[in-house]
Formats: C-alpha cells, structure tokens, sequence
C-alpha cells in the first residue's frame, strides 16, 4: 500500500483508547519512542509470515500463549523464564502430535493493554474509569491511578526490550535444548493421574534415543539447541504502535516494530476504524479475532483490506466463540473464506468465550471447557475439510490458580490461592502442558501420512 501512512489511522473513529488529559504530554512521549530503536526487525517478521504460510498449508503448526496483560509489578526474569519454558514444552509435545514444525509465538513483550467491556467500574459505589493496562493506567482503584499517563508508554518499551533480550538469550544459549526440554516433560507424566500423557511422553523418549543413536545429538545439530521464539500482542494503543512503526529499507514497506505479529481484537475490528486502518499498512503478520458477531460481509470486507494480495501467512483468523458455540459460528466463517479463495491461517482462542464468574466471586475459566471448544476448533475443520493452523491460549508458567480443573481439579475454592492475574484468568503450567497433551492427541488424528513431513 504505497499511499499509506503510519497516521492515517488518527482519521478514522477509534475505540477502547484513551483520551490523554495532557496532549503535550503525550506528543513529547511520542517524540521521544519514535527515536528508539523498533523492538523487533523487518527479517524476523517476514520469517514469521513465510512459518505462517506453511501453518496455512498444515505444513506448520502456531502455538500462541503468554500473559492476558503483562504487568509492570509482576515483571521478572523468573517469571520470563518460567513462560518460556511451559511454551517449549508444549511445543514439544504439539510437535510429536501434529509431526510438523510448530511455531512458538509468545503473548508477550507488549502485550500491554486491554479492551475492556465498559468504560467506567463501580466499586462500593464509587465509579472510576475502568483499567485498560499499565501501559495506559494503574490497576490501583483510586482517581489518580486511574488517569491516563502517556510516560507508561516508555515504561513499557523499557521492559519490552528487556524482555526480548532475555528471550533472545533462551532461545540460542543452550537453555531450549530439545533433550533438557524433554526432562522437564517428564517431570509432568509422573504420578497415577498422569498416566494418560505418560505413553506419548515414552514415545518422545524414543524417537530422541534413536536420534541420538543415529548420530544427531545436540552438540552435532545445531538446530537441537535453540528454536526460533517470536512475540505477539494486541495492536490496541495506537499512539504506541504509530512510535515504533519504521520504513524497511529493504523493501520499502513499513513495520510495526513494537512485536513479531501484531492482532486486532473481537472489539475494534471495524473495517473502517482506527486499528483496521493501522494494521492494513504495516508488513507483519497480523492476526484477526472472530467472535460470534462477525458476519460474512464484514469478514470479506477485512480480508480484503487487511490481505489485499491474498498473501500466504499475513492473515490470521482467530476463531473464539465459547464452548458449545462453535459448531454455530465457525462453518459459516469457514464457508465465506472458502468463497473468497483466501488464503488464511486458521487458530483457535478457547479462554476468551470461557470466561465465567465463580460463586467466589472470581472471574474464571474452566478447564474442561477451553478444552472442548479446542476439540469442537478440530472437529469442524475435518468435517470441513480445512485445515485448524494452530491455538492460542492465555497461560503462565507460574503456578497460579486462576482456571479451574485440569490434572489437579483445581475448584472454586482453590482460585484464592494464587490469583495474580491483573484482567482474565490465566492457565497454569500444568494445566497449559496437560492441553497441549490433549491437543496433541487431537492432531494425532488428523495429521496427513506424508512422509515428508518430518518431527520439527
């Protein structure tokens, strides 16, 4: 889109934004990110995009998770780590199901802000603006917390940047070697109730025995020792995004160099606003919310503006609808897109339409149904005959208790315990990799008998 301006989108209506009391504040702020250094390089997101296409193809499989909202009190290098590693377990797993290459992509280093329901919150009477991450404002509920302040914005480049070079240094230093990420596997599949998992983990055991017998060891294969780890978040904050977009040189297109891949929510997919109007122009990897409002036309509309090319891997449809909804909803997304020739990557979001609220008062998910929405995501694929590219899920690598079920019949009862999260309820690590066992499983049953692909 050679006309497109990374400020075009300040013409359109925009939506779950705020509204800055101190423009002059917020023009320095925005002076200031533009002459930083973009987080992420225009090579690293079209590597994504080229992933992507072969996911499009069932080539590929995307495995999406991190944190609802990253937090600035919560920031920590163990807290990084731990993420990392329940991804890379998962993938592992995810990798012997679906026997492809699977693409780890993290919600993380700027996934900061949040769409909220409502403007406003009552609390014991009182109404505040409602908090839209710390990116934007403080979670704290007092008037002054709640007002936005443009300096947040530095604050949340500084821990992105901090963030991804940790993440840069896991990736390559030794720490994702595909023998010690199996130790870690291994240490789930222990005790009587993990004795479902505990025969594909066997199976993983196997197939690495016999690759180190055959002389591919890690200190010969270099590609045992790291992975390729790309991050993702909602492009909501605009004023942000427009900072840290930057001209590629090499190809004359601009990136949004604040992630890998940037998505546009459930709520502010318009096909004329603000966010739709950013995302058409910047050459990464965007993906696209689709819950159970979206209708056909509009869905046509957004492809066409957000892939006018139809290029392989720059669209990603995120289906989340709630379990039991899907069979509703998805086949006639699947139908449209099939009309209009596109060329998509289809992801399944099992947490957003799952959200409930315990009789504790907390608001939850419950494990058994992100599940079945995840088992519903496949089952229509195949009566479809297309191809389900992958999931996404919020989850942590810290032992929280925030959804309920799973291996350790988390209840009501427990979420108490260790409820951290600042806006949605976040998998566990245990409940996240017992998924990815399950959706192995469900991989496992579809995947293709060629030979050509190969455990990635």
């Amino acid at each position: 889109m050679t006309d497109w301006k990374k400020s075009d989108w300040r013409a359109k209506p925009r939506i779950q934004m705020p509204d800055y009391p101190d423009t002059a504040e917020l023009n320095a702020v925005e002076a200031q990110l533009s002459k930083y250094p973009p987080l992420v390089f225009a090579g690293e997101a079209r590597r994504l995009k080229k992933h992507l296409a072969a996911a499009s193809r069932g080539e590929a499989f995307l495995l999406q998770g991190g944190d609802c909202a990253e937090s600035f009190d919560q920031f920590s290098a163990d807290a990084i780590r731990d993420t990392f590693k329940v991804i890379l377990q998962m993938a592992m797993v995810l990798t012997y199901g679906a026997k492809v290459p699977v693409i780890k992509v993290g919600r993380m280093a700027g996934q900061f802000a949040k769409p909220r329901s409502a403007p406003m919150e009552t609390v014991d009477g009182v109404e505040l603006p409602s908090y839209r991450g710390d990116i934007i404002n403080e979670l704290d509920f007092t008037p002054g917390s709640r007002i936005p302040d443009p300096s947040k914005m530095l604050q949340a480049y500084t821990q992105a940047a901090a963030t991804l070079n940790l993440l840069r240094a896991f990736s390559t230093g030794g720490y994702a070697d595909v023998h010690e990420v199996h130790s870690w596997t291994l240490g789930f599949t222990e005790g009587e109730k993990a004795e479902r998992y505990r025969e594909l983990a066997n199976r993983i055991t196997d197939t690495l025995d016999f690759m180190k017998a055959a002389g591919v060891t890690s200190e010969a294969a270099h590609a045992l020792q790291s992975v390729e780890f790309y991050t993702s978040h909602e492009s909501l904050l605009l004023e942000y995004e427009e900072a840290l977009t930057r001209l590629d040189s090499t190809s004359g297109n601009w990136l949004a160099g604040s992630g890998h891949m940037i998505w546009i929510g459930d709520r502010t997919r318009q096909p004329d606003g603000a966010h739709v109007e950013f995302c058409s122009g910047v050459l990464n990897p965007i993906g696209l919310k689709c819950g159970p409002s979206m209708e056909a036309d509009d869905l046509k509309r957004l492809m066409a503006k957000l892939n006018p090319d139809n290029e392989e891997g720059r669209l990603t449809l995120i289906a989340r609808f709630g379990n039991d909804k899907a069979g509703e909803h998805l086949p006639r997304l699947i139908k449209t897109v099939k009309a209009e020739g596109a060329n998509v990557v289809w992801v399944c979001d099992p947490m957003h339409g799952n959200t409930v609220k315990a009789n504790s008062g907390y608001k939850t998910r419950f494990f058994n149904n992100i599940l079945g929405e995840v088992q519903d995501f496949f089952a229509i694929h195949k009566s479809e005959g297309t191809i389900p590219g992958g999931v996404h899920f919020e989850m942590t690598g810290q032992d929280v208790t925030e959804c309920t079920g799973g291996l350790h019949a988390l209840s009501d009862e427990d979420l108490s315990a260790r409820y951290h999260t600042a806006c949605d309820p976040r998998l566990n690590a245990s409940q996240s990799l017992e998924l990815a066992f399950l959706v192995a499983e469900e991989l496992s049953q579809m995947r293709s008998p060629d030979p050509k692909r190969a455990v990635g």
